[in-house]
């Protein structure tokens, strides 16, 4: 440990000086250039594409043995030695692309094919985690056409199939996907992380995601499926990574601006630096938006900045240090009546509705590479943050009576480390991998709960700070876990992956929430408001060991059937413990949620022609929270009650297929023509509930049938992107209630949603248009019990936008 610090001390202080060359070409074909060909080095991240006149230039390139690869859809990929030599400082090439003739290698077909149209999946070893058998999909966000400025969920996750996608948020400043029957809400089920450690607002008591990567900054999204509870947490929906981009390795200095302005005041701007000096890799964006909303009362101002500093020796160590911040405040709209809705899904009748977020992210990653056998790496993170509320969560079928406003207001502070080692070792004639990692994580949530200034200003004090008219709480939690998996390659085609996790869990809350009920009184008889105030500690703790097996066979090369079996695991989180909400009661004894997920698929793609993922699943949840509605016995008012409503099944079918139409039919492969279509069917159904009323009702927020399809074409430097949504009708509660006057419960209607979107790249200028909605439908995705409601919260309509992007 002792030489490790002092080579890296002295590498910080004496930067060796090393030779570097700059490396200019072109790529022709049948004498004519070839614009948007991908140019890399193999086994490096030096890689560029050629501009519009088929010129590339990879500067910086040390010295040593390269092979350089070309490759260009229609065109028999090139590959060539490169010796780099200290003495020389220029190397000019000209590169000749033939037709194709015969079988492409398999690093081709699973490289630059799968990432030129946006879409891979992971290696069964990637870094210090294991992916094989797991159901996972790779979004390559530099190769989509899509509208990145608004984080636009619909066209970014359109080839992942199975989610359910909440499109309350035309400004993309929260993400809301669910999988399988799992709730959208702030992608609550899914364990995010950017660039693998965790950014939710409390990764055990709260896993709620109030902070989304701008999408202009972040190279690729990994979604694993259930399975990743075995490494990544015990969540139900799995792992969201979004993984950033780094400073190109071969440029000392890259920048890139990017100006989007869009219907109903939008405004974007995103400029990002980074490059390469020496040993040192450096990043950094800053991102501003703001606008008015589709809706009224729906205007936001946001601010976004990440940065990054790594340093890699030649022995295999890299340190990474990273920060984020990303600073909003957005009016909301509130909710809807069904009415109201019919009558004018624009209109608005809460205009004193704020919420604003301020959140802090640092992270340092530490790698070591001991041997080729031998990895390890180490992560710590930290979150300062907090979110706070304010406005009138009333029912949306009363009027605002412009009185005093409910304000709730959450603090952050959560610190974690995880540990990860992995050994690639011989057995037999097979290469194997075991893993072995830890983690450590302890997270405090100051929340408070009271009354806020009247007026409709963005006001964020308490009237009453030292005597809250609600709550006022502490959340402290500890978790600690080790986890193990092993992939067991027995022949050259069979693997089985079985993974074992041990969780130690303990959450309290320590505080006060007050209240109101009706009693008697001894005068007059009659029933009158009582108001109270209880203060009470809690404490849970719980230790458990889960465990999971994956199984893989390939029968031939890019073709895979794979098995896999993994338990979950939910812990109850801070709404389940105490929150003062008028639209809902939380059952005082509700406990965790338990269960399993299981896959059986077939995947792979054949000669660049066809690429597909095809499975069946069956989700198990024992004690789902779910809220129900019930009637006051003294009031008769209708309230809704969350608590542990049945166990429930998620089972049904996730299809993905793409296809090269071009390719298949043998036309002119100078075009290219991308058709693609994920659809999922899927039966969701509450079984052994003491509500019997709820056997046999089908589990809210699972659309039992949705359908993306998309088709793009390509010139060159020119893509178009046609994108068609189906989503059918499902219900939002689980007494499968159709309408009610709050319209907190009720029915998602069917809809269908088209989105166009193109690009085109001039040298170092890149133009892109989108139509959004193409064809202004109107509809929602969402019933909102709080915030930003309650009640229905419209999708936005028909939007245009506009981007130019200058890179240096």
């Amino acid at each position: 440990m002792k030489s490790l610090l002092s080579i890296l001390l002295y590498s910080l202080i004496f930067l060796p000086l090393q030779a570097q060359v700059l490396l200019n070409g072109t790529v022709e074909s049948g004498g004519e250039t070839l614009p948007g060909a991908n140019v890399f080095l193999k086994g490096t991240s030096l890689q560029t594409v050629t501009d519009q006149d088929g010129a590339f230039t990879l500067s910086a390139v040390p010295q040593g043995d390269y092979v350089l690869q070309v490759f260009f859809s229609g065109k028999k990929t090139y590959a060539t030695d490169l010796t780099v030599r200290p003495d020389e400082e220029l190397i000019q090439l000209r590169i000749e692309l033939e037709e194709i003739s015969g079988e492409l290698s398999q690093i081709i077909v699973n490289g630059a094919y799968a990432d030129a149209y946006g879409m891979r999946r992971l290696g069964a070893v990637e870094g210090t985690a294991i992916y094989e058998a797991k159901k996972n999909e790779v979004i390559q966000l530099n190769n989509i056409t899509a509208n990145l400025a608004t984080n636009n969920t619909r066209q970014i996750y359109a080839k992942v199939p199975g989610l359910n996608i909440y499109e309350s948020d035309g400004a993309g400043l929260q993400l809301g996907i669910g999988a399988r029957g799992l709730d959208p809400n702030r992608t609550s089920h899914f364990n995010v992380r950017q660039n693998g450690y965790d950014i939710s607002a409390d990764a055990l008591g709260y896993p709620e995601s109030y902070y989304t990567p701008a999408a202009e900054g972040v190279d690729r999204i990994e979604v694993v499926r259930g399975a990743a509870s075995l490494q990544y947490g015990t969540q139900f929906g799995g792992l969201l990574n979004f993984v950033m981009k780094e400073g190109p390795e071969d440029k000392k200095l890259h920048t890139v601006l990017r100006n989007t302005v869009g219907s109903y005041g939008f405004l974007n701007t995103f400029s990002s630096v980074g490059g390469q000096a020496g040993k040192w890799n450096y990043y950094g964006f800053f991102q501003y938006k703001r606008g008015d909303g589709w809706r009224e009362n729906s205007e936001f101002d946001s601010k976004m900045a990440y940065t990054a500093l790594s340093y890699e020796t030649n022995d295999g160590f890299r340190v990474k240090l990273e920060y984020t911040m990303m600073d909003y405040l957005a009016r909301q709209a509130g909710g809807l009546t069904d009415a109201l809705f019919e009558q004018n899904p624009r209109q608005s009748i809460r205009s004193r509705n704020w919420f604003k977020v301020n959140w802090n992210l640092l992270a340092t990653h530490l790698d070591y590479k001991f041997n080729q056998q031998l990895k390890l790496n180490f992560r710590s993170f930290g979150l300062i943050g907090g979110r706070d509320a304010l406005g009138n969560l009333g029912r949306i079928d009363r009027l605002d009576d412009d009185l005093e406003r409910n304000l709730f207001v959450d603090d952050f502070s959560n610190f974690g480390s995880e540990l990860r080692l992995i050994y690639n070792y011989r057995l037999g004639e097979q290469d194997n991998a075991f893993l072995i990692g830890g983690r450590y994580y302890k997270g405090f949530t100051d929340r408070k709960q009271g009354l806020g200034p009247a007026g409709d200003n963005a006001d964020f004090h308490f009237l009453n700070p030292d005597n809250l008219e609600d709550a006022d709480y502490d959340f402290p939690g500890r978790n600690i876990s080790f986890f193990a998996e092993n992939v067991f390659n027995l022949t050259d085609k069979i693997s089985l992956t079985p993974g074992v996790r041990f969780e130690s869990i303990h959450t309290a809350a320590a505080g006060y929430y007050s209240g109101s009920t009706l009693v008697p009184d001894p005068v007059t008889g009659f029933a009158r408001d009582s108001t109270f105030q209880v203060f009470e500690e809690l404490d849970r703790r719980r230790s458990f060991v889960f465990g999971g097996l994956g199984l893989s066979y390939k029968p031939r090369e890019n073709h895979e059937l794979y098995a896999n079996f993994s338990q979950n695991y939910r812990s109850i989180n801070f709404n389940d413990i105490r929150v003062n909400n008028p639209n809902l009661v939380v059952d005082e004894n509700i406990q965790d949620e338990r269960g399993y997920n299981f896959d059986l698929g077939v995947r792979g793609n054949q000669d660049r022609k066809f690429n597909y993922d095809v499975s069946l699943f069956y989700l198990k949840y024992q004690d789902r929270i779910g809220a129900i509605l019930r009637t006051d016995p003294e009031s008769f008012r209708i309230y809704r009650y969350r608590t542990n409503v049945a166990d429930a099944y998620s089972m049904g079918l996730e299809a993905f297929g793409e296809m090269d139409l071009f390719r298949i039919l043998e036309w002119n492969q100078k075009y290219r023509l991308n058709l693609f279509t994920n659809l999922s069917v899927i039966d969701a159904r509450y079984q052994s509930s003491e509500e019997r009323v709820l056997e046999g009702n089908r589990v809210e927020l699972v659309p039992p049938f949705s359908i993306r399809s998309g088709l793009t074409f390509g010139l060159g430097a020119f893509n178009m992107t046609y994108q068609y949504s189906h989503v059918a009708e499902h219900f939002t509660d689980a007494s499968n209630a159709v309408r009610t006057p709050s319209a907190v419960e009720g029915i998602i209607p069917a809809y269908q949603v088209m989105d166009l979107s193109m690009s085109y790249l001039y040298k170092f200028v890149k133009l892109e248009a989108s139509v959004n909605n193409l064809t202004n439908q109107y509809y929602f995705t969402r019933r909102a019990a709080g915030y930003p409601g309650p009640g229905i919260i419209p999708a936005d309509g028909r939007t245009f936008f506009l981007t130019m992007e200058l890179n240096f």
